[in-house]
């Protein structure tokens, strides 16, 4: 007679199955892409604190200043609607890569090149770089969080891209901030520092996945990007695009003159500029993903008076002399301005049809662009009448 021994010890928890290498090669990617957007958009503001500084070695006017600023929004309208579209074909990191690229040029001739032409060229180049990397980067990181955690809901993927696109505005001139304040070299570096997170960033794109097929290069023909306009609701759209100009026209006064304006009141600490716009830029953050389940019409709602409240103490400030109420005004202007602008980018998504929602995205980034270089190069040109 066969006997059989029933083993009656309680089994062993068997261990976690390994994941998939497609998926651990995705989530970690997921998170290389979001550092490397984080980088590039801290590279786009790091200048914020050091125009002072270039002010006092090179004696520049605020319209130069001002008209170095405005070259960034320049690159980036150019290389929007160039090549801000192309990788939906193209690939993802086939753009990122040579995007984070520029940047390193832009670094490299900060470094190099640190006269007055120097820098507006580095600038240009900063946009261009930055205009493809916004809109790509955002939407690889939901392709890359779609197949690394398909149970998650999408918006995650949403929320860390803001967190990178804002929270990178606002490190950048902290970041830069702290460096001139406490190291010798002011004016050097804090652009090696980012020479080597950006040569850093675009080694670790080059072995994130790939989440456009290949084959799609050769049945796309190349085309610029197109604006496109809603045929209904234009008046809720214009609004956008009006709200869009006004929000980027802040950003870019506290991103050009706060140094400035910071200096004639005895602020002239570089740390205190980063500050300031650290203070702005993270409000918006902070704003953005706290409120990004809010309905968009409730985010409107909300951002529009929060914005206005925010210029109104920002003028104050400004007219008293008053470094409490300047700062205080751009944190209520900032979180304001984060959540008016997901609100508005989300009703024109709503109002315009599927086959041109880019191009209707497309319209307001432009609005938003030109809003950030006019108002700037506008304060400059008037500061000629008084201002040396």
């Amino acid at each position: 007679m066969n006997s059989q021994v029933i083993d009656a010890r309680p089994s062993e928890p068997s261990a976690p199955e390994p994941l998939a290498p497609s998926i651990a090669r995705h989530r970690v990617g997921f998170w290389i892409v979001a550092f490397a957007f984080l980088v590039a958009m801290a590279f786009s503001t790091a200048p914020t604190p050091l125009w002072a500084l270039y002010r006092q070695r090179d004696h520049f006017s605020t319209l130069m200043v001002t008209v170095a600023f405005a070259a960034y929004a320049l690159g980036v309208v150019v290389s929007l609607f160039l090549a801000g579209h192309i990788s939906d074909w193209l690939g993802r990191r086939r753009v990122l890569v040579p995007a984070l690229l520029l940047e390193v040029v832009a670094a490299v001739i900060f470094l190099l090149y640190p006269d007055l032409p120097g820098l507006v060229l580095a600038r240009v180049i900063t946009g261009l770089g930055i205009g493809m990397i916004t809109a790509t980067a955002t939407a690889h990181l939901a392709e890359l969080h779609a197949v690394a955690r398909p149970e998650a809901p999408p918006m995650r993927a949403g929320l860390v891209a803001t967190a990178a696109n804002l929270g990178g505005l606002a490190v950048g001139p902290l970041v830069a901030g702290l460096l001139a304040q406490y190291v010798d070299d002011k004016l050097t570096m804090p652009y090696v520092l980012f020479l080597v997170l950006l040569l850093g960033s675009a080694v670790g794109l080059a072995m994130v996945p790939e989440t456009v097929p290949a084959e799609r290069a050769g049945n796309q023909a190349y085309r610029p990007q197109r604006v496109a306009v809603p045929p209904t609701d234009r008046i809720r759209y214009l609004a956008v695009a009006e709200a869009a100009f006004g929000l980027f026209a802040i950003l870019g006064l506290f991103t050009s003159l706060a140094p400035s304006f910071l200096a004639t009141i005895g602020q002239t600490a570089p740390v205190a500029a980063g500050l300031a716009a650290f203070g702005v830029f993270g409000a918006a953050t902070v704003a953005q993903l706290l409120l990004g389940r809010v309905a968009p019409a409730r985010q409107l709602a909300i951002g529009l008076p929060s914005t206005a409240l925010g210029v109104v103490v920002l003028a104050a400030g400004v007219l008293l002399a008053s470094p409490a109420g300047f700062l205080a005004g751009g944190l209520i202007a900032g979180g304001g301005a984060g959540v008016l602008l997901k609100g508005g980018l989300s009703t024109v998504a709503m109002l315009a049809p599927s086959h041109a929602r880019g191009e209707a995205i497309a319209g307001i980034f432009l609005t938003a662009y030109v809003g950030l270089a006019l108002p700037v190069l506008g304060i400059g040109f008037a500061s000629r009448l008084g201002v040396p």
